[in-house]
């Protein structure tokens, strides 16, 4: 059978709207079979996407920030102001509460009002002053009724702590009270049984002294004398102060 001639073949393939295929002879290679067609436009790429800082890359005043706007649990919508932290960012020893209470949440620092005078007599009887410390707490924000702050919502604020030790890398923990004892522990025994001696916390074993919160001694003086030993278990390890 005779060949059709290539410009008819061409009109036909066009009326039936089939895209036509040439052979065309590229430079400095074999033939390819080419489309007569320009190539479709490529797609155009995607928007970057504008990443997050996790909390553990974050510097004290970005911690600090993210802390300020946090919304992760019920505690952010009746509270005045998120407790940080405040002392020394260079201090040897970190105080660890439990959670902010009314004057706290007013102030936004922690262990302020009598409980707070209570602590800061403490410190200064192991030989400085507030400032020459770190002093934060488990949770950033006051539970209702200063309640204890429920497990979901120290899971939620832990990054946040976890990151400010990082950051301070304390030469010794002082963990006030049964909330802050149990949680940097992952224990439920009662401060009765974790205090009076030198536990370790995290994966560089940071020395950690349990004690009795100072609202807990203002309610059963009696115990200070046991706190002051808590003290002094904590000045063998390390004075405070910044290092």
């Amino acid at each position: 059978m005779e060949a059709m001639p290539a410009d008819k073949r061409r009109q036909y393939l066009a009326t039936m709207g089939i895209q036509l295929w040439e052979r065309r002879e590229l430079p400095g290679r074999e033939q390819d079979v080419q489309l007569t067609e320009p190539p479709a436009t490529a797609p155009a790429p995607a928007p970057a996407v504008k990443v997050t800082s996790t909390i553990s890359a974050l510097d004290w005043k970005e911690l600090e920030n993210r802390v300020a706007s946090c919304t992760q649990c019920g505690l952010h919508a009746k509270r005045n102001r998120t407790v940080f932290g405040t002392g020394d960012k260079s201090a040897r020893w970190m105080v660890i509460g439990e959670a902010p209470g009314a004057d706290e949440d007013r102030a936004g620092e922690p262990f302020v009002g009598r409980a707070g005078k209570l602590l800061n007599a403490m410190i200064r009887a192991a030989g400085c002053k507030r400032e020459e410390v770190f002093i934060a707490n488990i949770v950033k924000c006051r539970p209702p009724g200063n309640r204890d702050p429920a497990e979901e919502e120290i899971a939620h604020c832990s990054a946040y702590l976890k990151r400010q030790i990082d950051l301070l890398q304390p030469m010794l923990i002082l963990a006030a009270g049964r909330v802050a004892a149990q949680s940097l522990l992952h224990s439920d025994l009662p401060v009765g049984r974790l205090r009076g001696r030198i536990h370790h916390y995290g994966e560089a074993g940071i020395p950690l002294v349990v004690t009795y919160h100072p609202a807990y001694l203002l309610r059963s003086p009696e115990q200070k004398r046991k706190a002051w030993s808590d003290l002094q278990l904590a000045l063998g390890v390390c004075a405070p102060g910044s290092g």
